[in-house]
């Protein structure tokens, strides 16, 4: 059924039959009327005849219901008797189609023919446009769908109303300012009154200009404010109201400052706070007398007394600070008076603040810090006076404005590293966990919890929440849809952790999370599943059945990031069962691995990920015959000659060097057949540590396996410590101010036991020859002092390629 109605043609409003779609009478009745008082003014000869015209424009989709908009002109001219216009009135309309029964298993063709059938003004031409406009409204996803993001906008300090004090028996009139200042050069009860009177004409915009020209009255304001806040609570309060009147508009803030109205509001809130703490002490003493003494009614009727007064005293303050703070709230909009008020210890005094218990003023105050925490300086300030661990007991909070701001601020705090450690300390983990599944505030929380999981310390505590469970719900509510950024960077981070990891591949946690990443190739889907891969022990033996997937995803011709992040899942599996060479064969992979190492072939990140690969499979004796037969090494060599300023691509180059020399079949080729082993003594003494560190272990093992290379290694080595010996002496003799080396004991040259030696591998000799070498190796790959798992170095950089990397929320998909 199409339900079609015109909802607005120029001054009135149509109606269709809701059931035929049959358009009824086009002209409209307002039109008609103005048309015959226009008629009705000319003679009766003069005009005879009425003419409309009806031109179609623009057709489109409603912005929010299922239907269509058909946008058109109407003309009517009233024509004399020669056919001449002699009148002509143009109106643009809109017609409206709804189209209630639309839905996912509608014949679009069909409902397209129909729409344009039934209602006149479309021409039949549009029936392509119409049914491509159907299609759209048919896939369009309803406003508030779980996919799409529906998060609050920052909530804004409530506007102030009147408060206790400031209402008055009588009505303020401009006209009699004279009068209200008059009032204040008055004892206190009179200046409370006219400067109530003056605040109730503030609070009408329309009044500001006639205040602001009249100097006297401003004038009269700030010198009572200065001399008598401390006598008043009451009056301190309403003129600092009145001048809040004028902040709320950029051109007063001048005045403003003319009249120093933000250094006096500072000094006041400093003075309440210190006067809430005497209460507080007060009141403190009075409770534990009654508490060592519960029989003395006295003492109980006192303390009653006091705490009455307190609340009294207490509603009276936090208004005088509520309108303070909201001042200054509107003058911080200038960054030259905001860096004013932090020089003044504008952050102590609002932090000292959130220990009220007033949601309104707490509204404020934890609003005025987000704003200011932006700043570097400011955060500084934030984290030298606990804002965190007093902002910990606003979350959970009932009110929706604070609970909403409190975690702005939190997110902002959040990008500092000991105030996110803080965080965790306080217990916030499982408080923001919580609102995961709070769909107003679920937004705000993960960012604060992704940023709590870039840190490695903090990643093993989500393992204590119900945190994981929760994302992989998210994970899978997704359908066919991109998973958010935000949500799957999470859940990057959490994987790089083996607890998480562990919970996160529990059931069929990692079946499902393979099935999605295959079927939608998400490239940061399948990062999470790497991250999960780097993992040893059973976490490993779980992706022997997806190892073939892994392959095949390999050689298909689509998205490179995604290809990259299936290599380096596959390079992380170190596992003793996995059998290489048949899965080399049965994909033929040998050929694409040889391929993608020529330089400019791929993308560097994509070049990098075959050499590890390479390297994994090379741990394999079978599978380092195949790759060595099949050319990869000199391939290998020539891209190390290409990529040598770059130490992660030579580093990943030279580990697999070190696993090819392991088998006796690669052992025998890289030696005789190819020049690996002399770049490996020019790159003996890198200034990279984790390069020397994989060299010296590779030369080691070729120095035991060939005579003739094991005596240039050894040589060279000799020559390296010689010169670095021979540099210092030199530099040593051109210091005038050291003549000798080792003070006056001339003959400590000669000692020998100065000359190099091996760590007390070998006895002090007086002198040393590169044939000595020959009588003692290193251990064998001897990779204990890597940091890398499995034997395979950090990388130049201190960490593996294939470990997990923070994803930040701008990633590109």
């Amino acid at each position: 059924m199409v339900n079609v109605t015109a909802d607005q043609c120029g001054a009135g409003e149509r109606c269709f039959d809701s059931h035929s779609c049959q358009q009824q009478s086009e002209e409209q009745p307002n039109r008609r009327l103005a048309l015959s008082h226009e008629r009705s003014k000319m003679q009766p000869d003069d005009s005879q005849y009425l003419q409309r015209k009806c031109r179609i424009g623009d057709i489109d989709v409603h912005p929010t219901e299922k239907a269509l908009v058909v946008y058109y002109e109407v003309e009517a001219s009233i024509l004399g008797e020669s056919g001449n216009a002699r009148l002509e009135e143009k109106k643009e309309c809109q017609k409206i189609i709804r189209l209630r029964s639309l839905n996912a298993c509608t014949d679009i063709s069909s409902l397209a023919r129909k729409v344009v059938e039934e209602c006149k003004i479309i021409h039949p031409s549009k029936l392509a446009e119409v049914e491509h406009l159907l299609q759209y409204l048919q896939n369009r996803k309803k406003p508030g769908s779980k996919s799409e993001k529906k998060e609050k906008k920052p909530p804004k300090p409530r506007e102030l109303l009147p408060f206790e004090g400031t209402e008055i028996d009588e009505e303020a009139n401009i006209n009699k300012i004279d009068e209200y200042i008059e009032l204040l050069y008055e004892s206190i009860p009179e200046k409370i009154r006219g400067s109530t009177l003056i605040l109730h004409l503030a609070r009408n915009p329309d009044n500001l200009e006639e205040l602001l020209h009249n100097e006297t009255v401003l004038g009269a304001l700030a010198r009572v404010l200065r001399e008598d806040w401390k006598h008043s609570v009451e009056l301190a309060t309403i003129i600092i109201y009145v001048f809040f009147c004028f902040s709320g508009f950029s051109q007063f803030h001048g005045l403003i400052t003319h009249y120093k109205i933000g250094a006096l509001c500072m000094t006041i809130i400093e003075h309440e706070l210190k006067k809430y703490d005497m209460w507080q002490d007060e009141l403190e003493k009075k409770s534990k007398a009654c508490d060592e003494d519960p029989d003395n009614q006295s003492l109980r009727k006192e303390h009653e007394k006091t705490f009455k007064k307190y609340q009294s005293l207490l509603v009276k303050q936090e208004q005088l600070l509520r309108v303070a703070f909201y001042l200054l709230l509107n003058l911080s909009e200038d960054t030259r008076t905001e860096l004013k008020m932090r020089n003044k210890n504008i952050v102590h005094l609002l932090v000292k603040s959130l220990e009220r218990e007033n949601e309104e003023l707490l509204v404020l105050v934890v609003s005025f810090l987000k704003k200011l925490s932006i700043f570097l300086e400011n955060k500084n300030d934030m984290a030298e006076v606990d804002t965190v661990e007093k902002l910990a007991r606003l979350v959970p909070c009932e009110h929706e404005d604070l609970m909403n701001v409190t975690l702005r601020l939190l997110h902002n705090l959040s990008f500092d590293t000991g105030l996110r450690t803080k965080m965790v300390h306080v217990g916030l983990l499982p408080k923001l966990t919580a609102l995961l599944g709070d769909d107003t505030h679920k937004h705000v929380a993960m960012r604060i919890l992704y940023h709590i999981s870039v840190d490695d310390k903090s990643k093993s505590m989500f393992a204590y929440t119900d945190c994981i469970p929760q994302l992989m719900q998210m994970l899978f509510e997704h359908g066919e849809e991109r998973i958010d950024t935000e949500l799957i960077s999470f859940c990057i981070n959490l994987a790089a952790n083996k607890t998480n990891a562990q919970i996160i591949c529990e059931g069929n946690g990692l079946k499902m999370l393979m099935k999605r990443a295959l079927k939608l190739k998400d490239p940061l889907l399948m990062k999470m599943i790497r991250n999960i891969s780097q993992h040893d022990g059973p976490l490993k033996q779980l992706f022997i059945d997806y190892v073939g997937d892994l392959a095949a995803q390999i050689k298909l011709k689509g998205d490179e990031e995604f290809v990259i992040e299936c290599l380096g899942t596959m390079a992380n599996l170190t596992i003793p069962d996995l059998d290489w060479e048949l899965l080399l064969k049965e994909y033929n992979l040998v050929p694409y691995l040889k391929d993608h190492l020529k330089p400019g072939s791929a993308e560097d990140d994509l070049i990098l990920e075959v050499v590890i690969m390479i390297g994994t499979v090379s741990m394999d004796d079978s599978c380092a015959v195949m790759l060595a037969k099949s050319g990869i090494i000199p391939a290998l060599i020539e891209l190390l000659n290409a990529q040598q300023e770059d130490d992660e691509f030579v580093c990943q180059i030279i580990y697999v060097f070190y696993q090819m020399v392991f088998h006796q079949a690669t052992r025998d080729v890289i030696i005789k057949d190819t020049q690996a082993p002399a770049y490996l003594i020019d790159l003996m003494h890198d200034k990279n540590v984790e390069i020397r560190q994989v060299c010296d272990n590779t030369l080691d093992i070729i120095a035991e396996y060939d005579e003739e290379w094991g005596k240039k290694i050894q040589s060279e080595k000799f020559r390296w410590h010689n010169s670095q010996w021979l540099e210092m002496v030199e530099s040593r003799q051109m210091e005038e101010a050291e003549p000798y080396l080792y003070g006056d004991d001339t003959d400590a040259l000669e000692q020998p036991d100065l000359f190099y030696s091996t760590d007390g591998m070998m006895p002090p000799e007086p002198g040393l020859s590169p044939d000595f070498y020959s009588q003692f190796h290193s251990q064998n790959g001897d990779f204990n002092a890597c940091n890398g798992s499995d034997g395979r170095p950090a990388t130049a950089y201190g960490f593996r390629p294939d470990e997990p990397f923070f994803h930040g929320y701008g990633s590109s998909r």
